[in-house]
């Protein structure tokens, strides 16, 4: 406006400069309004995209810094977990005429664990009917991963109590759930087609955590870990017991699995139980079955 003024006046006008201030600022705030009102949508969009599957905390972080959520997949350390509800074919066949009441259990359930989750820095990857897959981390990387997703599971079982207390469920016809937890390379990212895509993990590592969550029934655990979740975590970190080396579909060789506890009520002592139970895998291994069967029959 100033050049076109000092332009026109050359030749004989004059044009006050001034007037177009006015309309410089309508301009201003326009583009400014436009430019918070495009900011503000996309981070609506990235709030609704992982307020359901992310922690608070780790959403702010991400609305904050946007280049954490790379498209596209990336290879990273994970921990995976699976969480399935067991009985749940029991639990549907004795509430078919209540359709109503079994989603209220299920929802109840389900919500509780995934808070837990949450609460952990874990990300719900997905639902699956009665079970639950989530990781941990990603987005956000977390350098304590396996542990966090170890403390989830505590939690997950403490919260499983207390629905059980509320809803007046003993004996059989308590609630229960099978957790599977392994750690490993995987891919992690957008996946999926151009039309729909989901943020998802992939890797041979999740297909052992999906298998070692079947196995916890069979093992009588509510908790069965992966040797790669427990070798890299502190061995004062938790109550640690290996239970088995076992062949699992898709894998050529055999894998260790193990189970923790956050506490010890039994009357023997800990360390007094440990020794013992090294002594009947050791036995159990070299075939020794009557000394691992006393080991059986004792406890």
């Amino acid at each position: 406006s100033l050049g076109c003024s000092l332009l026109l006046w050359q030749i004989g006008y004059f044009f006050n400069a001034l007037l177009a201030a006015p309309i410089v600022l309508v301009a201003y705030i326009t583009a400014s309004l436009l430019a918070y009102r495009t900011e503000g949508k996309q981070k609506r969009q990235l709030k609704n995209a992982f307020g359901q599957y992310l922690s608070p905390d780790m959403v702010s972080n991400l609305v904050a810094d946007p280049s954490q959520l790379k498209l596209g997949g990336e290879t990273r350390d994970m921990t995976i977990m699976f969480c399935d509800i067991r009985g749940f074919t029991a639990i549907s066949e004795a509430l078919k005429e209540k359709p109503l009441k079994l989603t209220e259990v299920i929802n109840r359930l389900l919500t509780g664990l995934s808070t837990d989750i949450l609460a952990t820095g874990g990300t719900i990857d997905k639902y699956m009917g009665d079970c639950i897959m989530a990781f941990w981390n990603a987005p956000s990387e977390d350098p304590f991963h396996r542990e966090k997703s170890i403390e989830a599971a505590f939690k997950m079982s403490e919260a499983l109590n207390k629905l059980n207390e509320n809803l007046d469920r003993k004996g059989e016809n308590k609630l229960s759930i099978g957790i599977g937890i392994n750690s490993g390379e995987c891919i992690v990212g957008n996946m999926g087609s151009e039309k729909r895509f989901d943020y998802t993990v992939l890797g041979d590592a999740v297909n052992l955590a999906s298998r070692l969550e079947g196995q916890s029934g069979n093992y009588g655990m509510q908790i069965i870990l992966g040797e790669e979740t427990i070798k890299k975590i502190s061995k004062d970190a938790y109550l640690q017991f290996e239970l088995d080396l076992i062949s699992v579909k898709g894998k050529s060789e055999p894998t260790s699995i193990f189970t923790v506890f956050n506490s010890w009520n039994a009357e023997v002592a800990y360390e007094v139980f440990y020794e013992e139970h090294m002594d009947f895998l050791k036995n159990y291994r070299s075939k020794n079955w009557d000394k691992a069967k006393q080991h059986i029959d004792k406890y």
